[in-house]
């Protein structure tokens, strides 16, 4: 390539008359100008390297998640950026939610054992966040590689194996690399670190439940989203609260478990105590930004949020959420249909959503495919596989909205709280009660 030197400042330069000039302002600009004046310089010309970057692990802006590692790799995990300093950590708060969401836990989940059990190598002194990156690492410690070797030669139908080789061109065969849910881990150990600043700073629950499978459907208002609790969640191993459709439901899963096969469902997620104003009008919408999260998920399918299609089947006087003002003096909603976000932004209602979830592609059926070399053939897929992928999957909702609730905490106090509120229409974000003391060391 060829570059232009020249040998005389274009500024200061000597007189208009060694090198014409037109004036803009005090700026003296070259009108005109001599070969004689630069010198060409050659250089070597370099072919520029073509790089293919992964993109895609990391969510957030301002509680930032980064997600590594395969399914059957040494390890999986996450790097949390943007974590407030002083906040008590340990891997026992993580544990909790991975023991949730770890394999081999019941009947009706993947046989596949692993402890998950999680280490923070970095980003923590004396059991408070430091406030610099903290990293989580869990290894793999139950592979079985060659269970996958028929899937290295035929691509399973509805799983991701054709997609990443149509992208990449190379793809990593056991478990399915980053397409296994696997990956998960790393957004279930940050999105507890997300539930426990939520919890401490303004008393904000994330709580979620399967509410269908297959055809087992859990009556709408049959739950009471202000009442149900986590231990009624996880009484069962579906995690319904209603104990009666909870039977129903494994009776389901037991039903297509024996015969090789896979069901999907729905997993409800609601929002307690959340602050009023998280959210953003236009393109940053707060039930945008959940939905973006929870449809990242492996085999989410669908996202409804507040009345969701339902909605549409109303008329605007049978639809709409009539204000009220209730026994402390707060603006409320008698019914809540735009589940607790009005125009982007949390009204302080109860937040709802329902995620539908796939069946597992991976079944131990025969089906018709073809193979890397472009051939038709059948398949049985072996492996170890969740039969239904919804009661692992409660934690992994939880924890994705969790990482968004944190995100538009932080966005909030960043833009609307560096002067005082108006308190006749602004709420402070912060619990009064003593569990937030506890962020404050």
């Amino acid at each position: 390539m060829a570059s232009f030197v020249p040998t005389k400042q274009f500024l200061g330069a000597p007189s208009s008359s060694d090198i014409g000039s037109s004036s803009l302002g005090s700026l003296q600009l070259p009108s005109k100008l001599s070969s004689s004046n630069f010198h060409i310089l050659s250089r070597p010309s370099h072919p520029k390297r073509l790089e293919i970057q992964a993109a895609g692990s990391t969510f957030g802006n301002y509680f930032r998640v980064t997600t590594f590692g395969e399914s059957h790799g040494g390890g999986v995990g996450c790097i949390i950026d943007g974590c407030p300093p002083r906040l008590p950590l340990s891997e026992s708060d993580m544990q909790v939610e991975l023991d949730r969401r770890r394999p081999g836990q019941s009947r009706i989940t993947t046989p596949r054992k692993e402890t998950d059990t999680c280490k923070i190598s970095s980003g923590t002194a004396d059991g408070l966040t430091t406030g610099s990156p903290i990293k989580v690492e869990v290894p793999n410690t139950d592979q079985r590689g060659n269970d996958y070797s028929e899937m290295s030669l035929a691509y399973r139908p509805s799983h991701a194996d054709a997609t990443y080789d149509f992208k990449y061109g190379v793809r990593s065969v056991q478990g399915g690399g980053r397409s296994s849910a696997r990956e998960t881990i790393g957004r279930v150990a940050a999105g507890a670190v997300a539930k426990k600043i939520l919890k401490l700073y303004s008393g904000a629950e994330v709580l979620a439940y399967v509410s269908q499978v297959h055809q087992v459907v859990l009556p709408e208002d049959s739950i009471d989203h202000q009442t149900v609790t986590l231990e009624q969640i996880e009484s069962n191993i579906v995690r319904c609260p209603d104990l009666e459709y909870a039977e129903k439901m494994i009776a389901a899963i037991d039903a297509v478990r024996v015969r090789g096969d896979s069901v999907g469902g729905v997993v409800t997620c609601i929002v307690r105590n959340l602050p009023r104003g998280l959210g953003a009008p236009v393109f940053d919408k707060l039930e945008a930004e959940l939905a973006k999260a929870c449809m990242s998920l492996p085999a989410t399918k669908g996202f409804e949020f507040g009345s969701g299609f339902a909605g549409t089947f109303m008329t605007g006087s049978e639809h709409n959420d009539e204000f009220y003002m209730d026994e402390h003096g707060r603006i409320r909603t008698r019914t809540n249909r735009s589940g607790g976000i009005q125009g982007g932004i949390s009204n302080g209602e109860v937040i709802n959503m329902r995620i539908g979830f796939k069946p597992t592609s991976t079944i131990a059926r025969k089906q018709q495919t073809v193979t890397r070399d472009k051939h038709d053939t059948e398949l049985i897929a072996r492996g170890r596989h969740d039969p239904c992928v919804v009661p692992r999957a409660v934690p992994m909702v939880e924890a994705m909205v969790a990482l968004v609730l944190v995100d538009q905490l932080m966005a909030q106090y960043a833009q609307c709280m560096m002067f005082p509120i108006n308190p006749e229409l602004q709420e402070p974000m912060q619990s009064s009660t003593p569990e937030s003391a506890e962020v404050t060391l």
